[in-house]
């Protein structure tokens, strides 16, 4: 929790978020992670200051836990003073403690954030998915609240000014805006109204940039001119000395095929998973991962 001090920006995470929707799907499947098209909604888990701190806590707390579809994991709520945000023990259950710091006794707004952070803990423990080391586990863990529809309250908790910031998560700002706005692209949803941070809106809007990006990059059809071109050279160039690794400085890699033409390899623009196709012009490939059509011009 950056809370006064600098707060991180750009993407120093980028591989490890786009590893953590990798593992999601694997994980969870196409049609489990299409159960979650409908975000948390605002009103769901709105916190007047005239609420009772810890009936709207647990109140937050069981919404959170629905949407994650975990009916038999009850969630008790305390605050105490604390470094972190907030902290879960993962218990064998059927009870979870959630300890959230002292702060948000007077930050209620953003109870929700930290409660979809921690919770998340407890689905992905449930899931028996993980990564190695705690900064990876925790990018993990940001990305699959915001990629299953509730990570969109930690980028609201994000506001930042000259005398001033705040921001809960791993993620920095505009990693969370990228994985906000890949789960946009998949199910149509537009988060932008729902933010009450102006920086957090800015962020998202940064952030889905370079997820549109994703889908432009060669061999895909909607690959600019500057790209299709240097494409072309490498293509050139695989098929004038093989075999052919990565291509420096690409998100695409040539191989050799004893059965057929040269193939190229690159990431899906949507879970991040190497599809392989051949060099032959126009083809149609479907991710196996995700099922998402993918135009290309190879």
């Amino acid at each position: 929790m950056a809370n006064g001090g600098p707060v991180e920006h750009g993407y120093p995470h980028l591989e490890t978020v786009r590893a953590a929707v990798t593992a999601l799907y694997r994980r969870l499947t196409y049609d489990t992670v299409h159960q979650f098209a409908t975000s948390v909604a605002p009103v769901d888990v709105a916190f007047c200051d005239t609420d009772d701190l810890h009936l709207g806590a647990q109140r937050v707390a069981r919404e959170l836990v629905r949407h994650y579809r975990l009916p038999d994991a009850r969630m008790i709520v305390a605050f105490r003073e604390m470094e972190h945000a907030a902290n879960v023990e993962l218990a064998a259950g059927p009870e979870y403690f959630v300890e959230l710091n002292d702060r948000f006794r007077t930050h209620r707004r953003d109870i929700g954030a930290a409660l979809a952070h921690e919770i998340m803990h407890v689905y992905l423990h449930r899931l028996d998915l993980s990564f190695r080391g705690t900064r990876d586990n925790e990018i993990l863990t940001d990305t699959a609240t915001t990629y299953l529809g509730a990570g969109w309250l930690l980028l609201d908790a994000y506001r930042e000014d000259g005398a001033s910031s705040q921001k809960l998560g791993y993620l920095t700002p505009e990693e969370f805006g990228y994985v906000l706005a890949k789960r946009s692209l998949v199910f149509g949803e537009d988060p932008s109204t729902w933010f009450t941070s102006a920086q957090a809106y800015s962020a998202y809007v940064e952030g889905r940039e370079l997820a549109l990006r994703d889908g432009r990059q060669p061999p895909l059809t909607a690959a600019g001119w500057a790209g299709r071109r240097r494409y072309a050279r490498d293509r050139r160039h695989a098929q004038d000395h093989r075999p052919v690794a990565v291509v420096p400085g690409s998100v695409y890699s040539f191989a050799p095929d004893p059965r057929g033409p040269l193939r190229v390899t690159f990431p899906c623009p949507t879970c991040h998973q190497r599809i392989r196709v051949p060099v032959k012009g126009r083809v149609r490939a479907r991710c196996g991962l995700c099922r998402t059509v993918l135009e290309c011009d190879t």
